[in-house]
């Protein structure tokens, strides 16, 4: 283990892993982080729920900021909401955006669903994305397919980890569009730069 690799890796950055490569080097790696205002946005409308706090409705329990982790995965996170009946449990996310079928929402949930699995000793069949903009919850099955796509994901993050080293920007530039860190990563520049290596800063400058 190198010194850029964590004992553990937050589930919430599996998921800026699973929108890009690039915005997850930036956000762990180098601990860069940009507030625009869907972000501080965000930040707002998700204080509600870091409160933490514990209800029972009709023999269900919700509780609030939940701490799991997998010894396992080597990851560790908060369950923004987990809801659990007689033993079963189901994990919810909290979005600020409209339900939009994002796969990475679904490994950062799936990621949390693992962790449940790993300290509770059952099995976690599905969970809930909530957005905020539509009031409402899109139901996310954990089939193999998304439990494969999720432990690839951790994978990834701990490779990355170890070679310590920034990926490149993404070839999907609608990504780019909404990302924060656009004005960090500077995609098209770095793009510009690879495909015209015998430029130099003060020649673009």
């Amino acid at each position: 283990m190198n010194e850029f690799e964590p004992d553990y890796i937050p589930i919430s950055m599996l998921n800026a892993l699973a929108y890009c490569p690039r915005r997850f080097g930036y956000e762990y790696l180098q601990a860069e982080m940009l507030i625009n205002e869907f972000v501080a946005d965000g930040q707002i409308l998700h204080s509600s729920v870091d409160a933490g706090g514990r209800t029972w409705i009709a023999g269900e329990v919700q509780e609030r900021s939940v701490y799991v982790w997998s010894q396992r995965w080597r990851i560790t996170g908060i369950v923004d909401l987990l809801e659990s009946d007689r033993g079963e449990f189901c994990p919810v996310e909290y979005k600020r955006g409209k339900l939009a079928q994002r796969r990475n929402d679904h490994v950062q949930l799936c990621a949390q669903a693992l962790c449940l699995e790993e300290m509770f000793g059952c099995e976690v069949n599905q969970g809930f994305i909530f957005s905020w903009a539509n009031r409402r919850r899109e139901q996310v099955a954990f089939d193999p397919e998304l439990r494969q796509k999720t432990i690839a994901i951790i994978e990834q993050a701990h490779a990355i980890c170890q070679r310590g080293e920034l990926p490149a920007p993404t070839s999907q530039k609608g990504k780019c569009r909404d990302c924060s860190l656009k004005p960090l990563c500077l995609p098209d520049e770095v793009a510009y730069l690879t495909t015209h290596p015998h430029l130099t800063i003060d020649a673009i400058d």
